[in-house]
């Protein structure tokens, strides 16, 4: 099927939608109304974007007809016409090839943040820290929610580990790009030489699950309880409130010591357990699909370093997509789009390649 044979399809059905939504008996079934509505909003995008193109076309059609004129002063007001016109058609059958990619599932969905430092000591932690900070100014801007899961600290004041669950209008889809390793280039606060050291810590963006979407049962968890501790082993609680649950199929450890309250440190560590293990299934599943494409975009391979930070030079280099941005104290403060612009432009261009050689 040809990609206009789809938008056609696209549109009939949308038409279809309108209809049945503008029928009086729609009413007395409300479920059937809120998924009549969701998809006519899926499908509007697609729909608005593809009658604009036409209509585009139309006119192109009569700057051409025009071109066989008599009067000069109209062919060249043609001629202008279709040079103006041409290019806008262009862009418009690209954004609507992107309108039909298929949609990732995960988009509109909250997210598991966890970031853990990496290679470079107390450095690493306090990386680990600036990181976390720079994606809570980011999300402040847009209006996210961050609630943290699980904190560990190091004796510096960075950390080991944090974990926290972000919500909010996008957030996968803005986020999707940054699984990886990110690297900075600087001078430690502690360096006396002014020696430039390079630390690393990890990023994992994962898209929450659904409980009813991974089968995890009672009989594969052991569920420990222990009595939770702050930096340096200081105890911060008399009671064995800190959970650690262990899913034994998987070898999948979450522990949340965070809140007083024993059970509401389970409930987050169940959030978090469910969270990692659908993810575990959900790499299988893409590996096992990127085997049969010559390029995989997107995979969010942990082990890859994606980003270098060189504070000496103010610059960020994302190694997937060859981009260098000057905008190293923007970016740290939150401001992230440009950089996010980039990652998803390149992505996307990967993606349409893909569908062109299917």
């Amino acid at each position: 099927m040809s990609m206009f044979d789809q938008l056609d399809s696209v549109e009939n059905r949308f038409d279809s939608v309108e209809a049945q939504l503008a029928s009086p008996g729609l009413a007395s079934d409300p479920s059937k109304l809120q998924e009549l509505m969701k998809e006519y909003a899926q499908l509007r995008d697609v729909v608005d974007a593809y009658r604009g193109w036409k209509a585009l076309s139309a006119e192109l059609n009569e700057a051409r007809e025009m071109l066989g004129d008599g009067d000069p002063d109209m062919r060249e007001m043609a001629k202008e016409e279709i040079s103006s016109l041409e290019p806008r058609i262009e862009e418009g059958a690209t954004r609507l090839k992107l309108l039909l990619l298929p949609r990732d599932p995960h988009e509109g969905r909250d997210v598991i943040l966890e970031i853990r430092a990496g290679v470079g000591g107390d450095e690493a932690g306090l990386w680990a820290a600036d990181l976390f900070r720079m994606y809570s100014r980011y999300g402040e801007g847009r209006r996210w929610k961050f609630e943290l899961m699980s904190v560990s600290h190091n004796d510096s004041g960075g950390y080991k580990e944090v974990i926290a669950q972000v919500k909010g209008p996008d957030v996968y889809k803005r986020l999707k790009y940054e699984s990886g390793v990110h690297r900075v280039q600087r001078v430690p606060a502690t360096e006396t030489q002014g020696r430039i050291h390079t630390s690393t810590a990890t990023v994992a963006l994962m898209p929450e699950a659904d409980p009813v979407e991974v089968n995890i049962q009672d009989k594969d968890l052991r569920i420990d309880v222990f009595r939770a501790s702050g930096p340096g082993g200081q105890s911060v609680n008399t009671t064995d409130s800190a959970v650690r649950i262990t899913h034994l199929p998987t070898n999948t450890v979450v522990i949340c010591q965070d809140e007083k309250s024993q059970h509401k440190n389970k409930a987050k560590a169940m959030t978090v357990l469910v969270t990692r293990v659908y993810e575990k299934e959900r790499a299988i599943v893409d590996a096992e699909s990127a085997a049969l494409r010559k390029d995989q975009v997107g995979t969010g391979d942990r082990s890859e370093r994606i980003r270098t930070y060189n504070y000496a030079q103010g610059r960020i280099t994302d190694h997937r997509i060859g981009t260098t941005l000057y905008t190293l104290d923007k970016v740290l403060q939150g401001d992230l789009d440009d950089l996010l612009d980039h990652c998803a432009t390149y992505f996307e261009a990967k993606a349409l390649e893909q569908l062109d050689d299917e």
